[in-house]
Parts: C-alpha cells; sequence; structure tokens
C-alpha cells in the first residue's frame, strides 16, 4: 500500500483471521501519519470495537494522562495503534494465528509513517516487536535497537489500572522515553502541551 487512504480502506475490508465475524468496527489507529512516535498496543477492547478508535475508556483515560506527563498527545504528535485491528472476543489475548494475519497491516503503517521511537504498550506487543521471549516485569523501559529505530516497551494501561503499584517504576519509563524522543526526533515535546 502506498498511501494511507488505500491502506485504511483495505484494511477496513480484511477478513484475514476469524475475528472479523464477531467486530464491531476495525481499529487502525489514531494520529499524526507522520509521527517520529509510534505507540503500539496488543488490540482492542470492547469500548475501542465500538468507537473504532485504540485506547479509548479507563484505559485510554489512563494512557492520555501519562502522554500529557511527557508532552506527548495521541493527535498532535505520536501515532498509536495495535497489533491486531479487530477485537478478540471477551478482550481475551489475541492468539499467534491473529497477530500473524494482521502484522501486514501494522508492517505497512510503520513503513509509512517511519518512526524513530516505538513503544510497545504491554507484553504482547513487545514479544511481537522485540523479541519473543520479551519479559515485561524484567525488561519494561529497556532500550533495543532495530535498525536505527530505537524500541522500547512499558506496562499496558489496563495492567496499571490492574495494578497502581506498577506506576512508579512506569513514571520512571515514561521519564526516558521523553529523553529518548529529545535526543532522537527532531520535533520538539513539551510537558503540558
Amino acid at each position: 500500500m502506498s498511501n494511507w487512504e488505500e491502506l485504511r480502506k483495505e484494511c477496513m475490508q480484511c477478513k484475514k483471521c476469524a475475528l472479523w465475524e464477531t467486530r464491531t468496527n476495525v481499529v487502525f489507529g489514531v494520529g499524526r501519519q507522520d509521527a517520529e512516535v509510534l505507540f503500539i498496543g496488543e488490540g482492542p477492547g470492547e469500548n475501542e470495537d465500538l468507537q473504532g478508535e485504540p485506547f479509548v475508556g479507563r484505559g485510554g483515560k489512563l494512557l492520555d494522562d501519562m502522554l500529557r506527563i511527557i508532552g506527548l498527545d495521541r493527535k498532535e504528535n505520536i501515532y498509536i495503534a495495535n497489533i491486531v485491528k479487530c477485537r478478540p472476543p471477551q478482550n481475551r489475548d489475541p492468539l499467534n494465528t491473529e497477530q500473524e494475519a494482521c502484522m501486514d497491516w501494522l508492517r505497512a503503517q510503520y513503513r509509512l509513517i517511519r518512526p524513530k521511537v516505538v513503544v510497545c504498550l504491554g507484553r504482547i506487543a513487545a514479544k511481537a516487536l522485540i523479541k519473543d521471549d520479551f519479559k515485561i516485569t524484567q525488561e519494561h523501559g529497556r532500550w533495543f535497537d532495530k535498525d536505527g529505530v530505537k524500541f522500547t516497551a512499558i506496562y499496558h494501561p489496563a495492567a496499571l489500572l490492574r495494578d497502581p503499584g506498577k506506576r512508579p517504576e512506569t513514571f520512571v519509563d515514561l521519564k526516558e522515553i521523553k529523553k529518548m524522543i529529545e535526543e532522537t526526533c527532531k520535533r520538539t515535546y513539551t510537558e503540558g502541551e
């Protein structure tokens, strides 16, 4: 796919795996199409499926608050997408076959965006994009270089809602993400914008 409009149109009609049968909406992604920073989650939940946008509801509000702390905004200066674009039933983890079926959509988005920094939200995204034996409890906040692009992972907002005790670690990770963005990206990002 050579442009966003074509890619979105094809993705909206996807039937590569069985998730299309139960979806309300394809959750393609949101944000700046020329973003230097890309956030990637695992897949849409119920609210995302209903609204067609990633990270809405309680987890989305928490993510927006986390982003705001480091001067980021989903509509202004980043792009947010998921590994799978359709909601797995009962919000279960996406199966490997579903991730594989959907990965071409994310790869195409990645090629169009050409980010400098990628932040995986949770272990599933980290395992799919950083390394298959990624341990979120041990490796969150650690940086990996992949063809000149900086990759890291933080706890998924849903995990932080379930276990607020992980928030201080995530705050440290967010500050490191801000530092990496300042070192790596051309645009400037300021807190509270």
